[in-house]
């Protein structure tokens, strides 16, 4: 299944902590269908290198979404979007 390279510029001067935007960034691409269920969306290290965030924050980020029931962590295998 095909995914699109992520590449962001999130806003470091922003009140919103970067960790949240991190989190709307994904949810917005999951909603629009660029990661459709059962997709993987980018790894932990893919975010990182293209946002340039902590490996901590980049989860924080992810965990809302798993939180919200919209992706799935699965360990050594990485997050893929939820069936709905």
């Amino acid at each position: 299944m095909p995914v699109k390279v992520w590449h962001v510029d999130l806003r470091r001067d922003s009140a919103v902590p970067l960790y949240q935007q991190i989190a709307t960034l994904l949810r917005a691409d999951i909603e629009a269908g660029t990661y459709p269920p059962g997709a993987r969306i980018p790894s932990l290290k893919d975010i990182e290198h293209d946002t340039g965030c902590t490996p901590k924050t980049i989860q924080r980020g992810i965990g809302i979404l798993a939180d919200e029931g919209l992706v799935v962590i699965v360990p050594g295998k990485g997050t893929f979007v939820a069936e709905r």
